[in-house]
């Protein structure tokens, strides 16, 4: 039993930091389209290309295309996070270094823990709460409000993170009835709606070129080959075991950053993702060793 928890755990880290790793890239291919085509533009491509894909899985499997579970309280939530969550950090990587966009982004998991104990009454200890103010020290850290450098678009940032730790949230109660093609089909579809949001407000848009394009339709089937990664990781071996590896995203993201837009992370931008993840990895491997203390 001991060795088959071990391949399990084995095998969903691998498949956690091949999900990081995808992600990475796909927000390398989204910051790199948006210098030829507009944010609203691209996010609405790239949502298209996803949701079509996800819709020719769930086709494949056999699956109907509709269930009244999309209707539920838990899913219209979740809808209007991923909205939020894909609108403003579609924002921040057509505005924001990319290393820098990654590393706040892993601030999720904080304001996840934070949501589920106040709004779903989970018991958080002092440990988890010490460990969430450090994290959101770092998010300081990295955004130097006071600092006269500091650039407000970094607040696309943070409001995307909010957004994705908000449909992390509706996720969690969400009906088992929609499988994994279900809601990566209803996450892009809203991924869809928050470009059009985007094109809304933003100058008229130019027809994207072919590079912008390839970029998108590498963004959108590496982003599907991700998700589906992810889903596996979380449904193989044990999350506290496998969820910390969520972090490798950082890593990997600092160094497409580097080779692919010549980004060099400063000082403050790096002691505030060590501060992000130390303490989020603390906060999941405690909550999944003591979860009744915790």
């Amino acid at each position: 039993m001991i060795a088959t928890d071990r391949r399990a755990n084995l095998r969903g880290a691998s498949l956690m930091v091949l999900a990081m790793l995808g992600f990475a890239i796909e927000d390398a291919f989204f910051k790199s389209a948006t210098q030829t085509v507009s944010p609203g533009l691209a996010t609405l491509i790239f949502g298209t290309i996803g949701f079509v894909i996800f819709l020719a899985l769930g086709w494949r499997a056999g699956e109907r295309l509709w269930s009244p579970a999309f209707l539920s309280r838990a899913m219209i939530w979740r809808s209007v996070f991923e909205i939020a969550g894909r609108l403003f950090y579609a924002l921040a990587l057509a505005f924001v270094p990319l290393a820098t966009a990654s590393a706040i982004l892993q601030a999720a998991p904080l304001v996840v823990t934070l949501g589920a104990a106040l709004v779903l009454g989970d018991k958080v200890g002092a440990g988890r709460w010490i460990a969430m103010a450090v994290g959101f020290a770092g998010v300081l850290t990295i955004l130097r409000p006071f600092d006269h450098g500091f650039s407000p678009a970094l607040l696309f940032a943070v409001a995307g993170t909010i957004g994705f730790a908000g449909r992390d949230l509706a996720t969690r109660a969400s009906s088992a009835r929609l499988s994994s093609r279900h809601l990566g089909a209803a996450g892009f579809a809203m991924v869809m709606l928050a470009g059009i949001v985007i094109l809304a407000v933003e100058p008229p848009a130019a027809a994207p070129d072919a590079g912008g394009l390839m970029h998108l339709a590498g963004a959108g089937i590496v982003g599907v080959l991700a998700y589906s990664a992810l889903t596996g990781a979380m449904r193989i071996g044990e999350i506290s075991v496998v969820a910390p590896f969520r972090y490798s995203r950082l890593l990997i993201a600092i160094v497409l950053a580097a080779l692919l837009f010549g980004e060099r992370p400063d000082l403050a931008t790096l002691v505030g993702g060590v501060l992000i993840v130390g303490s989020g990895i603390y906060t999941l491997v405690r909550s999944g060793r003591a979860p009744k203390t915790a």
